[in-house]
């Protein structure tokens, strides 16, 4: 069995009168060829020039919280409860579930952890230590997806126009948190565990005006 989307963001502030199931429209992507491993620049970590960038997540200054958790009141009771106080990232991202639907949630990032709350009641859906994470799965295409891999519980694929910073600040939380490096795996082609017992995989293709995405159950 196979679906077919081609998912991403126009911006991170998405009409929240939206179905939580419908597929968002293809951001305009630029046709880049990957850059050399021998010209890397600093803004290209951790890509290490594989990864094939927007041109405007390239220019983009990361600012870490764009949801201003300081002043949501669920979002900090949340954090407090579970002994967490430095936000590192928050933002809107879409999050696919076991089935394969599309929902809206809450990407929090700290020192310590992951968490994905649902923004229309402010619960949370779930929490993910930072040291549980063994790697996270990109394409090498421009497109909005990435994969977080959990040995010991199931998979996240979620997608973000601002993948690139949350990348950048799961490979630096992790390696603060426990003196460790995060793996990062750049393939076309990837799997992960959208359940405890559904493994489902990813292809992408570079196609005429943007990239084609599918999404295979094993």
């Amino acid at each position: 069995m196979s679906s077919f989307r081609k998912v991403s963001i126009q911006t991170p502030d998405y009409d929240e009168s939206e179905s939580g199931d419908d597929e968002a429209g293809l951001e305009p992507l630029n046709r880049m060829k990957p850059r050399s491993n021998n010209n890397v620049s600093e803004d290209q970590e951790p890509f290490m020039g594989v990864k094939v960038r927007r041109r405007a997540s390239l220019h983009r200054d990361y600012r870490g919280d764009y949801l201003d958790v300081p002043s949501q009141s669920s979002l900090i009771k949340i954090l407090e409860k579970q002994g967490d106080r430095k936000v590192l990232f928050a933002d809107r991202i879409l999050k696919f579930t076991g089935t394969g639907k599309m929902k809206k949630r809450l990407l929090l990032i700290t020192d310590f952890a992951i968490y994905i709350v649902d923004p229309e009641i402010g619960s949370l859906k779930r929490r993910i230590a930072l040291a549980a994470v063994e790697k996270l799965c990109l394409s090498e295409l421009s497109d909005n997806f990435f994969g977080i891999i959990i040995p010991t519980e199931y998979d996240c694929l979620m997608a973000s126009t601002r993948k690139s910073e949350i990348v950048t600040v799961l490979v630096e939380a992790t390696k603060n948190a426990a003196d460790d490096e995060l793996e990062v795996d750049f393939s076309n082609r990837f799997q992960y565990h959208a359940a405890a017992e559904v493994v489902k995989e990813v292809h992408f293709e570079e196609v005429e005006g943007g990239i084609r995405t599918r999404i295979l159950k094993k």
